[in-house]
């Protein structure tokens, strides 16, 4: 049983007939040397190796990572004149879900064409999670002519020269952008701020315009604000004013009293193209201040009657007045004025020192068989008068 005793380390024990016992199974000593060996063999091996699995060794090695930034999802892309800022977020991991170490190679991809390729506009190093700006300036070629589209693209790199794939893609329009607004002014209004530019040149094709306006008076503090406070106001907000052949003003409505504000304005040629709106805008022009002083007295009370009495049930004869109530914010109420009939009368004062809250005053101070002529104004808190309203009269019945 010499061919037993050769089997290659596997521990055996042989048996009182000869049969020899490997890892418990007993194999029968008639077995002999040549094919029936390997198969003891074979059966040792497979038993190693379940029980060094069973032991917790390791699997299959994995195979290494390719060290690949995922791309790009977030890029977007906007022109002013011949610039066009990019912004985007770098990632953090590879596609094998391995957080990147050290800077990543950008490439900024600046496509004419809708191939998928990538024509490198410029490169860049950033770090892993950054949140990621570039701006980029047209060659002339692409800053003249009529508009059209060009796309921008974002591919990541390892230092193989490797990627995952493009960023998604961000188009704006190519072209000659619309000349910049000139001589722009502010003036205040009752109903908020007017504001002028010089006209386009005459040959200029009719676009938008484009208002920013900046909040510059510090935010008021929660601690400070009453309980009906206004919303805060947003810092800056834009006003679009639609194409037309003579477009050279609009009238911003949004202002509140009290505060202080800067405009800037540009022309923005809008076209739409894949069911979005790509926009072609032109330089900003320089900011312009104004502050938002209220100096203005309310509007005269409108709808003012007149309906006279000749008094029942012991109470002597009147003339009741009404009118629709004024809608200022800032209203403090109303001031009755009455003169006579005669032409050269004067207009007087009737009503109490303290204004009239509401829209109605009852006037006692009669004669019957008289006839006067009511005027109302409305007066706000910082005692700004309006002018007088239409008139109104009646007769007082005579006994």
């Amino acid at each position: 049983m010499q061919w037993v005793r050769n089997l290659r380390g596997v521990p055996q024990v042989r048996g009182p007939h000869g049969q020899v016992h490997v890892r418990g199974v007993e194999f029968p000593r008639t077995w002999g040397p040549g094919r029936d060996t390997r198969i003891v063999i074979l059966f040792a091996a497979l038993t190693s190796f379940a029980a060094l699995a069973g032991c917790g060794m390791p699997g299959a090695p994995l195979p290494p990572s390719l060290n690949l930034p995922i791309p790009v999802s977030d890029l977007s892309a906007v022109r002013t004149g011949p610039q066009v800022a990019l912004s985007w977020t770098m990632p953090t991991k590879t596609t094998d879900k391995v957080l990147l170490k050290g800077n990543i190679a950008v490439r900024i991809c600046r496509n004419e064409t809708i191939a998928s390729t990538c024509s490198i506009a410029a490169t860049l190093s950033l770090t892993p999670g950054a949140g990621a700006t570039f701006t980029d300036t047209l060659p002339a070629p692409l800053a003249a002519g009529p508009p059209r589209v060009i796309t921008y693209l974002i591919e990541l790199v390892n230092r193989k020269g490797r990627s995952a794939g493009l960023s998604n893609s961000a188009e704006i329009l190519a072209g000659q952008a619309p000349p910049a607004i000139e001589d722009l002014t502010a003036e205040m209004r009752k109903d908020g701020v007017l504001l002028r530019w010089a006209p386009a040149p005459s040959e200029s094709s009719p676009v938008a315009i484009r208002l920013v306006r900046r909040l510059l008076s510090p935010p008021v503090k929660k601690s400070d604000q009453g309980p009906l406070a206004e919303p805060a106001e947003p810092l800056e907000q834009s006003l679009l004013v639609e194409p037309a052949v003579h477009s050279d003003r609009a009238l911003d409505t949004g202002i509140r009293f009290g505060e202080t504000y800067d405009y800037r304005a540009q022309r923005v040629a809008r076209i739409t193209v894949g069911g979005s709106i790509l926009e072609l805008a032109g330089p900003l022009s320089p900011p312009l201040r104004i502050d938002a002083i209220n100096i203005f007295p309310p509007s005269a009370p409108k709808g003012l009657a007149a309906v006279a009495t000749a008094g029942e049930n012991s109470s002597g004869p009147a003339i009741d007045l009404s009118w629709l109530p004024g809608t200022e914010a800032d209203l403090a109420g109303y001031i009755v004025y009455r003169r006579g009939s005669d032409a050269r009368a004067i207009w007087q004062r009737i009503s109490p020192a303290q204004p009239v809250v509401g829209p109605g005053y009852h006037d006692p101070n009669v004669q019957p068989g008289n006839t006067y002529i009511y005027a109302v104004t409305a007066i706000d808190q910082q005692g700004r008068e309006s002018a007088r309203s239409a008139e109104a009269s009646d007769t007082v019945p005579g006994p």
